[in-house]
């Protein structure tokens, strides 16, 4: 049998979420079904069917709540509410009962970290310095010259304080200043939190993907971070350009209340046998944060670091390190990979892929220990659009033009139709334009060519499916010979030889002895080896199935 024409069934039972494939929708770009140029609720209830025919277990839908999109709905100012601009709770509640149907679970987006100014919960912690939710945010009195109480910096360039005339006190805001921190060290302001979820749980969401996670609880004593020598800054997290690189983030992330908060919620997600996946937004400990908030079974499930999210592409040597760091500090944790999404340019452009390197790096991705997040439009091989400065709507990029061209390169909309006026993503003007380089890639045009990236991802998350030790199985011997990274999956007597050869120059790879059936080494599947040197192409992926080892009398 052709493996690789196998149908993707998903996985079900409670432990779905180890090694599934989760599906990531910006909804403003997704689909628009009302023609005001905004993808909406009811556009992803037109779409579904796309994400289960490409095999995926789940949807995670980016920010839908009310918000004045200062950030595009990560600045939330109604938690319990769908924005007029998605649509409607009942919509939500469609799009819960249609995935249910395509055999698809719904995570939710939850901004815990920070709310809109317009939050009803920071108007009136603003009002006053002794109102119920004064404490709700963190204030603090300037030092004595005036100025802000430390040196934390935001992520979105500058100071992370803001003055507030009326109560004559900074608060803090990690990201905009339109975005102020809640206070996790009031316990109100957890449970609130915690009524969020519970409410989202009642309406069915299988689980939620947390925004920054690690920002969640800082300092209570607002001490000073420390510098970050040079040779210690890099780009993964904010750019080059921000000074926000300068910084130790000692005391403003990262701190040791953030599980206490997490074990609550996590009490409250295995009351509704629901999950979360993280997100750990970190350049310098990301592994080691991902470990310890997944750890045992008071954590969150799953989270996501930025190693595979960063500018360079990844070599054998490096992927092997991230392995291989993963299981020396986050053995116990469970990690959830992607290599593009809402935040980052997307990884065609970013690391400057070939065609076939792209589907090489699909390959691999399916084939790493833990979950996958791929974000719409990845499937299609969609690169990074190019806009011009009148076109962002990005505030990230508009702060840091033109060395930084922010977010929205990564957020133009999706094509289905390269014929429809907008690619097939709306009768009206698209808040942001659709790319011309991505029309020849919309779907109905890669469904007709079997070739087409869309049909290797399909037949590669299929591939994943079909063989529990690559969705659940251990990992081990990874290990880069030059340009070739090989490593073992492997679960209930089932063992894999993953082997990728990620050049564009033809090499070899030396096969343990025994029979091996190539599953997967296109276009060579079905083919035995029995050990030895293997031929292997440019950026050539070869998925080997173990049949019997060597005898030891041989």
């Amino acid at each position: 049998m052709n493996l690789s024409s196998r149908i993707a069934a998903p996985r079900t039972g409670t432990e779905w979420w180890r090694g599934a494939v989760i599906y990531q929708i910006y909804p403003r770009s997704f689909q628009d079904s009302n023609g005001d140029g905004i993808g909406d609720l009811g556009g992803i209830l037109d779409r579904l069917e796309h994400v289960s025919k490409l095999g995926a277990d789940a949807i995670w839908i980016s920010p839908f709540f009310p918000s004045p999109m200062r950030d595009f709905g990560y600045d939330v100012s109604d938690y319990c509410e769908v924005d007029p601009m998605f649509g409607t709770l009942a919509d939500f509640d469609r799009v819960i009962a249609q995935a249910g149907e395509l055999g698809l679970k719904v995570l939710i987006d939850l901004v815990f970290n920070h709310t809109s100014d317009q939050h009803p919960w920071f108007r009136e912690s603003r009002a006053s310095r002794d109102n119920p939710r004064s404490n709700w945010y963190v204030w603090s009195d300037p030092r004595p010259d005036g100025t802000p109480p430390n040196n934390w910096l935001s992520i979105f360039g500058g100071t992370a304080w803001q003055w507030d005339s009326r109560r004559c006190q900074y608060y803090l805001h990690n990201f905009l200043t339109s975005q102020p921190d809640l206070n996790f060290h009031e316990p109100a302001v957890q449970d609130a939190l915690l009524d969020v979820a519970r409410f989202w749980l009642d309406r069915g969401v299988a689980g939620f993907r947390l925004d920054t996670i690690n920002f969640y609880a800082h300092d209570a004593e607002l001490r000073d971070n420390p510098a970050l020598p040079p040779e210690r800054r890099n780009d993964t997290i904010a750019p080059a350009v921000n000074p926000y690189n300068h910084q130790e983030h000692l005391y403003s992330k990262n701190r040791p209340e953030t599980p206490l908060f997490l074990g609550r919620l996590r009490v409250l997600l295995d009351e509704y046998d629901a999950i979360a996946l993280g997100e750990v937004g970190d350049a310098q400990h990301g592994i080691e944060l991902l470990g310890e908030y997944t750890a045992g079974s008071d954590r969150v499930q799953m989270c996501y670091a930025f190693e595979f999210l960063a500018p360079e592409a990844p070599d054998a040597a490096s992927v092997a390190a991230v392995i291989n760091r993963m299981d020396q500090v986050a053995a116990d944790g469970w990690a959830c990979w992607a290599f593009s999404n809402h935040d980052v340019a997307r990884h065609v452009s970013r690391w400057h892929l070939s065609p076939a390197a792209l589907r090489a790096y699909a390959k691999l991705m399916i084939c790493l220990r833990g979950t996958v997040c791929l974000y719409q439009g990845e499937e299609l091989g969609l690169a990074e659009a190019e806009l011009p400065f009148e076109a962002l709507r990005d505030p990230y990029g508009i702060e840091f033009w033109p060395e930084y061209r922010g977010r929205d390169g990564c957020r133009t909309p999706m094509v289905w139709d390269e014929h429809a006026p907008a690619g097939g993503f709306s009768t009206g003007l698209p808040w942001l334009p659709v790319s011309p380089a991505h029309l020849p890639l919309a779907t109905a045009t890669q469904e007709a060519d079997p070739g087409a990236l869309l049909h290797h991802y399909r037949r590669a998350i299929a591939l994943r499916h079909a063989h529990p030790a690559l969705a659940i199985g251990s990992i081990a011997r990874a290990r880069a010979e030059g340009s070739v990274l090989t490593f073992d999956r492997r679960h209930a007597g089932e063992e894999i030889r993953c082997a990728f050869n990620l050049s564009d120059r033809p090499t070899s790879v030396d096969l343990p002895g025994g029979s091996w059936l190539a599953i997967d080494a296109e276009p060579a599947v079905g083919q035995v080896h029995a050990g030895g040197p293997m031929e292997l192409g440019p950026w050539q992926a070869c998925l080997l199935l173990r049949q019997e080892a060597p005898s030891s009398t041989a």
